[in-house]
């Protein structure tokens, strides 16, 4: 098992690659967004709003819409709780969240995802995903089991093999700039 500090050395080499790869590819979300009908089936997809160098989900939201699903974006309404889910169109207002993230605001619909499309730090084709550290995605995926989950990166996070704790919920597929890729 990784030990915290191990996990936290981790976490901030995958930041700085992150924000390598987000400098040296600044239209990697764009080609990423035209791999969009590639994603599994789900009525309802979860997207995120991007926060510092993580892959922008703008140009998917676009493409999304147009396949004709719904979109909803998580929200922070409890701390150490799962998402919320609310209903969002691109160009509708957002507010801050309690963890500072932009969100639907207060009178949008809460939903339930058939896809959770997931920020990263790092991924390997086991499925296995490094997160922030909050753990709101994995009481998220604890919560909605049969949501698919999906995560969205820049092909070079992906590494050889993370050590996952019995709470990490693992990846169904990753999209990134090369395309979709389910794991077994």
């Amino acid at each position: 098992m990784a030990t915290s500090s191990d996990k936290s050395e981790l976490r901030r080499a995958a930041r700085a690659l992150r924000r390598r790869l987000a400098e040296a590819d600044p239209q990697a979300a764009m080609r990423a967004a035209e791999h969009a009908h590639a994603l599994p089936d789900g009525a309802v997809a979860a997207l995120y709003r991007a926060a510092g160098s993580e892959l922008d989900t703008e140009a998917l939201a676009l493409a999304l819409v147009a396949g004709g699903r719904r979109l909803c974006l998580p929200v922070v309404v409890q701390r150490d709780a799962p998402l919320v889910f609310r209903t969002w169109a691109p160009g509708e207002a957002l507010a801050l969240d309690l963890a500072g993230c932009a969100a639907p605001l207060l009178g949008a619909t809460e939903v339930s995802p058939d896809l959770i499309v997931t920020p990263l730090l790092a991924f390997d084709a086991f499925g296995g995903r490094l997160g922030q550290g909050g753990g709101y995605y994995d009481r998220t995926f604890a919560e909605r089991p049969a949501a698919l989950r999906v995560g969205f990166a820049y092909a070079g996070q992906e590494v050889e093999r993370l050590v996952l704790e019995p709470h990490d919920a693992r990846l169904h597929g990753v999209l990134t700039e090369r395309g979709y890729r389910a794991f077994p």
